[in-house]
């Protein structure tokens, strides 16, 4: 099936989901481009399973809409699930079949009745070709992830969702898994990814949405955020002496040390002449650029709607 130029990858149209009196889901719109590497973040509970749920089928919305390039969900499941690949949070494997054997009926599922090559590749590129006859049961944790992927990637789906992919697994898969998946992005395929491990988005991710409490609270690219919410910090210890009023206002403490917003390296020195004007001895220093982890801080800590949407692009 070919994907539709004129639709994005994933839409998602006022969805809410409600279970009782609450919405764990409220309103949230939201298009990936076909092509996308698109990160949603958010903490434990914010919404973000139960929005890959609606996407995949298997939890219907109690208001709104979810398309995959131009079919809906709730009325085309047939035709969106082949438009998918989804990888879970849970291991969920049959433990009466080899990984080979697993991944020709998840080709079967699909009506590919020729997909040895397509198989033996992704047996290669996410390290499982050893394992090729060996029983899914017997498999580590690890090993069982990335069966899941390979089943979630046998039918070359247009658009791709990881759904916390890499959580409790290898330094190795994780650097083979996100090499393969890089590569099919570049080759046109949209990827979806929430993570806790927010230098991944960072690394791979060109747009980010957050989540909180159901409720998409920020939107943009990944540079755009980083500039908005992060910033250049100085962090410094003081080992003998009092910090000055005015440093102590716009100052915060980290651990042992003090961290300060700057702009720049004037900024520094100035507040590094401070303290030696007030007789303090510094005896560590550091200067560092903010990363997306404190820019999800910033997020998170702030109002619901501390960040100010922005329109996909065409």
């Amino acid at each position: 099936m070919t994907a539709s130029s004129t639709h994005p990858a994933v839409r998602f149209e006022a969805i809410v989901k409600r279970y009782g009196g609450r919405a764990v889901v409220d309103g949230v719109d939201l298009d990936i481009a076909q092509g996308e590497f698109f990160a949603l973040l958010g903490a434990n509970g914010a919404g973000k399973t139960t929005l890959i749920s609606m996407l995949a089928g298997l939890t219907r919305a109690s208001g709104g809409r979810v398309q995959v390039l131009g079919r809906d969900v709730a009325t085309d499941p047939i035709a969106t699930r082949r438009l998918l690949g989804v990888v879970p949070q849970e291991l969920v494997f049959d433990p009466f079949f080899t990984v080979r054997e697993t991944l020709r009926l998840q080709s079967g599922y699909f009506g590919l009745g020729k997909n040895d090559a397509w198989i033996d590749e992704l047996l290669h590129h996410l390290g499982l070709a050893s394992q090729a006859e060996q029983n899914t049961r017997t498999l580590s944790g690890g090993m069982k992830r990335r069966v899941m992927v390979a089943q979630a990637l046998v039918h070359r789906p247009p658009v791709i969702v990881l759904d916390e992919p890499t959580a409790g697994v290898d330094v190795e898969l994780r650097q083979s898994l996100w090499a393969f998946i890089t590569g099919l992005n570049h080759q046109g395929h949209t990827v979806l990814l929430t993570t806790h491990y927010l230098e991944e988005a960072q690394a791979l991710c060109s747009r980010i949405g957050m989540l909180k409490l159901g409720r998409l609270v920020a939107l943009d690219s990944t540079h755009a955020l980083l500039s908005r919410f992060a910033s250049t910090q100085m962090l410094f210890r003081v080992a003998t002496g009092i910090l000055p009023a005015e440093l102590a206002a716009r100052c915060k403490p980290e651990g042992h040390r003090i961290v300060c917003v700057v702009r720049d390296a004037a900024e520094v020195e100035h507040i590094l002449a401070a303290l030696r004007a007030a007789g303090c001895v510094v005896d560590e220093l550091e200067v560092r650029r903010a990363d997306l982890e404190d820019a999800f801080m910033q997020v998170m800590n702030g109002s619901e709607h501390v960040a100010e949407r922005v329109r996909q692009a065409a």
